[in-house]
């Protein structure tokens, strides 16, 4: 019997990123569904449930990765899946939400936060960080 491999749920209304970071999921063995903004995300995870969600910060609304991420962990079925947030929102309005601590990571609902453009490498290393913590979820 073969194993089914870990499904990564992407959130971004950019299908350039989401395109790119499906190859380089897939690529490492990932299964991945995408999502374009928080409420398609919401109907996904309704009906699967993904090892990791990989979320942008600003979609539809200035907060809606936040707001993503916060219903996630609001969820008891879904509050153990980790969250990354990647944003590129630095770079185009000079706002800096960068988690500086582990409590301002924790209040966005996240276990990590990558700054887009995300090299292929980072963005690995951070999913198999997260992945490496949860390993009742890679029996499953």
């Amino acid at each position: 019997m073969t194993r089914e491999a870990p499904l990564i749920l992407l959130v971004d209304d950019d299908p350039d990123f989401l395109d790119m970071t499906s190859h380089v999921l897939e690529a490492a063995g990932y299964r991945v569904a995408t999502a374009p903004d928080p409420p398609a995300a919401l109907g996904l995870l309704g009906r699967e449930t993904p090892c990791l969600v990989i979320t942008d910060l600003m979609m539809t609304g200035l907060d809606s990765g936040f707001s993503l991420a916060r219903q996630i962990k609001a969820d008891p079925r879904l509050r153990g899946v980790p969250v990354i947030v990647a944003t590129a929102i630095a770079s185009r309005l000079g706002l800096d939400f960068a988690p500086r601590t582990s409590d301002e990571l924790s209040a966005m609902h996240a276990e990590a936060f990558l700054e887009k453009p995300v090299l292929p490498a980072d963005l690995l290393a951070a999913v198999h960080r997260l992945l490496a913590r949860r390993p009742e979820e890679e029996e499953r």
